[in-house]
């Protein structure tokens, strides 16, 4: 095997488990590798970090030379998660309007409560259960309540937008060049479907506001920060898919990592103030997303490499995480650990805007979880995992739990 096939090898399926021997490769490799299908692979922190803040680098995937046998028709315009300055700046500006002004309490602090009693109401539900899965019965349905309920969606309508979001996860994932109209054909047909579904359910809301941020979208008193019927679709979908899908995995990964850690989850049951710092290691140790996309919009230098305009530069962020140029011990789990500027939200202007949402959510559930993780063990180690490697995460996470007597 050789470096020039490791996108490849990182994104089959069978290395889900356990991508980090495929990371030190890549590391070992060198800054930059290029892959034998044209793309580049970069897993060093310092030049992560570096393209992540140098505004030459694009995310927007219509910088991409289509294939000769891509598709005819016209390619949507991406959430803005996928665009540059300055339209990414100003849809962002105006989806983060109805989380409450900058600096001060907003929507999210005000959720803190409801957060602590969606927990716990879980929680009680699975008290006398022998038998659960973290995922199904936890760690998906504590984000999905939260964000139906900051959004306005009604929760029995989770398994329609579930299904949509399984096919939009998908063709965002990282994979080697290949022709992917069909998914892509799917991934257009769900937006558009979920996109419509969002849309109604504002129009529901127009001149008859309630407390959620669709309604706070349509019923914008200022023309100048209206979003057209596009960009509320494209915002409301990027918050529903955003807002659970990478909080599932942060909740069930450290769930996993502190069973695979019975002294650092006893350290963490002794000394409760270690919790914060322990989900910013999580976030640098078994991180939810994985990898992003980035298109050079000029030919540029990294690290003595030369890569051309239009080339897919794929930034290995959890590879970035790992590197023992930046980090002390970096393949040890502390939750301890000082000095941890992670890629767990990514970086730069398209640092996570969420993140304040995820963090207090998976504080919150390790908090009430750790207390009876001494009663549980693994049922499968490692676990099955979901198909996607940009968003790696358990697909199930069985647990036994030993009842008291």
């Amino acid at each position: 095997m050789t470096a020039d096939t490791l996108l490849e090898r990182i994104t089959d399926y069978a290395n889900r488990p356990d991508p980090y021997p495929l990371y030190a490769e890549l590391r070992e490799a060198g800054p930059v590798v290029r892959q034998a299908d044209g793309s580049y692979l970069v897993g060093t922190y310092h030049e992560i970090t570096a393209l992540l803040h140098d505004p030459r680098i694009s995310t927007d995937p219509r910088n991409r030379p289509a294939p000769p046998s891509g598709p005819s028709e016209k390619v949507p315009q991406p959430p803005f998660l996928r665009l540059d300055d300055p339209e990414h700046h100003r849809l962002r500006t105006l989806a983060m309007r109805p989380f409450g002004p900058p600096h001060s309490p907003g929507r999210i602090d005000a959720m803190r409560g409801q957060i602590a009693d969606i927990t716990k109401e879980l929680l009680e539900a699975l008290r006398d259960r022998k038998h659960i899965d973290i995922v199904d019965d936890f760690a998906y349905p504590l984000p999905v309540t939260v964000i139906c309920r900051l959004l306005g969606v009604p929760r029995e309508d989770e398994p329609l937008f579930r299904q949509w979001s399984d096919v939009l996860v998908a063709t965002a994932d990282v994979k080697p060049e290949k022709d992917t109209t069909e998914q892509d054909r799917a991934g257009h047909q769900a937006r558009a479907e979920m996109g419509q579904y969002l849309v109604d359910l504002a129009e529901q809301r127009r001149g008859r506001p309630s407390d959620d941020m669709l309604s706070a979208f349509i019923n914008e008193p200022d023309p100048a920060m209206r979003l057209t019927r596009e960009e509320l679709a494209g915002t409301a979908i990027l918050l529903l898919i955003a807002g659970h899908e990478t909080t599932v995995n942060l909740i069930t990964n450290g769930v996993l990592t502190l069973l695979r850690h019975p002294d650092q989850l006893d350290r963490l049951r002794r000394d409760p103030d270690l919790l914060p710092g322990a989900v910013e290691e999580l976030l640098r140790y078994e991180p939810p997303v994985h990898m992003r996309e980035r298109i050079p919009l000029a030919d540029i230098d990294v690290a003595g490499a030369s890569i051309p305009k239009g080339s897919l530069v794929v930034l290995a962020l959890a590879s970035g995480n790992r590197d023992p140029k930046r980090f002390h011990e970096p393949d040890r789990f502390d939750p301890g650990r000082t000095d941890n500027e992670h890629f767990g939200f990514g970086g730069g202007i398209h640092l996570c805007y969420g993140a304040p949402l995820a963090r207090i959510e998976a504080q919150t559930a390790l908090d009430a979880l750790i207390p009876h993780l001494n009663a549980a063990t693994l049922v499968q180690d490692p676990p099955p995992y979901r198909q996607s490697a940009m968003l790696r995460g358990p697909r199930h996470l069985l647990l036994d739990v030993q009842q008291p007597t």
